[in-house]
């Protein structure tokens, strides 16, 4: 990327000029705003025309079209297949050639919107071409770039205070048991220097028994995949709750030992032993890599190194919590080689039915991730081609909620967050 510092003049105080009206026309604006905004002051900046929000369906198969007054709302184009799906599936910068109505050549963008590393959707906009080059000038991408990143905070900032964007974002209503979930829980992505957490959640109009958390603190990263039994709003609320215990004991500086037992002992409370809820609640040290956990009655995590599968993280096993069972509880490490991923799951990825009956379980799971792996996938990606590699195909029926957290961790800054942009 460009450094800032040696944008050129014209490209540097466009910029102040994009960024000063962004800032100040979204501070006070609606939701339904904003596709409006972005396309103005782009126009207004940088000569673009054609300006268009896409975000992404809950599925991940598909970008939904921001409605404003130069985008009607309505379109929609397959993440499979498209030039805006392959802006989004590679978080980086796609370009083609085009053409304004004299037949001027100019150049068609599809920018990733991330907010951090989580990917929203994509800015798409048509740029004239700069000094006959034939191309965008370097420093006007990187603008536009960064732009993006200003619009995606905005979205995900003004989706605090209204419904037009989750409205887009959803093909059918969701359960309440999953609305209950969903406004409980955190990004799907976050990214760091030398770490990496994405998660998937399935099937996402219909899932209240599962739910998965995630705190980057100061003392290490603190994770947490949570099944709740049943299914439906019953076990939506004993998974909610777990999860609002969790992070009581958290932010209160517990660890692992405490917090399991004031779960267990709060779900009892609450819930009369009827409910209970299976867990991993687990800690890595990100400097070290030393990753701790306890497992309460849940589903081992998966190591992978080196693009294998190498072992099931097992630890000695607790009851579940909110049977107040007592007995002992241990916590289990490992130590992380710089590179490795961690995936946490719950049982339903793995009992998921294949065509004939057969189960997907722990081999065939294991085969996907190291093929995923072993093409340098990113770790969001990775869980987006498992949701329509695995969980959305025909033939293939969820008998449980499934839910997917993976973390990998590398030492430093060695870790490459997100693919380089280009406009080819």
């Amino acid at each position: 990327m460009t450094d800032p510092a040696v944008l050129s003049g014209d490209t540097a105080l466009a910029a102040a000029r994009l960024f000063d009206g962004l800032l100040r026309r979204t501070h006070l604006s609606a939701p339904h705003d904003v596709a409006d905004v972005v396309a103005e002051e782009l126009h207004g900046a940088l000569g673009a025309d054609g300006v268009r929000l896409w975000l992404a369906d809950y599925e991940h198969t598909a970008l939904v079209r921001v409605p404003g007054r130069w985008s009607p709302q309505g379109a929609e184009q397959p993440l499979e297949g498209s030039m805006a799906g392959r802006a989004f599936t590679s978080a980086a910068v796609v370009g083609a050639p085009a053409a304004d109505a004299d037949g001027r050549a100019r150049r068609r963008l599809w920018v990733p919107l991330l907010d951090g590393t989580d990917r929203l959707g994509v800015l798409e906009l048509t740029l004239p071409l700069g000094g006959g080059q034939g191309r965008v000038p370097q420093d006007v991408l990187d603008v536009c770039e960064r732009c993006a990143h200003l619009v995606a905070m905005v979205v995900a900032s003004k989706n605090l205070y209204g419904d037009v964007f989750t409205r887009l974002q959803r093909s059918e209503p969701l359960t309440v048991g999953s609305e209950l979930v969903r406004a409980m829980l955190p990004p799907q992505t976050y990214a760091t220097d030398g770490l990496v957490v994405s998660a998937a959640l399935e099937p996402a109009y219909d899932n209240g028994g599962d739910a998965f958390d995630y705190a980057a603190n100061e003392e290490g990263l603190h994770l947490a995949v949570f099944d709740g039994m049943g299914h439906g709003l019953a076990a939506a609320a004993v998974t909610t709750f777990a999860l609002a215990a969790y992070r009581r004991a958290r932010r209160s500086g517990l660890g692992l030992l405490e917090t399991y037992a004031e779960i267990d002992a709060a779900v009892a409370s609450q819930f009369g032993g009827e409910r209970h809820v299976t867990a991993v609640l687990a800690r890595l040290d990100r400097t070290g890599g030393r990753l701790s956990w306890v497992s309460a009655g849940h589903p081992p995590p998966l190591l992978l190194r080196d693009a294998r599968v190498v072992k099931t993280l097992q630890a000695p096993p607790a009851f579940p919590l909110g049977w107040r069972f007592g007995g002992s509880v241990a916590v289990a490490e490992e130590v992380l080689q710089s590179g490795d991923a961690v995936l946490l799951y719950t049982d339903g990825l793995i009992e998921a039915r294949r065509d004939g009956g057969g189960l997907l379980g722990l081999e065939g799971l294991s085969d996907f991730l190291e093929q995923q792996a072993a093409a340098e996938q990113a770790a969001s990606e990775t869980l987006r081609r498992l949701r329509r590699t695995i969980l959305s195909r025909p033939g293939v029926t969820l008998r449980d909620d499934a839910t997917a957290l993976l973390v990998e961790w590398r030492r430093g800054s060695e870790h490459r967050l997100l693919p380089q942009t280009a406009q080819e």
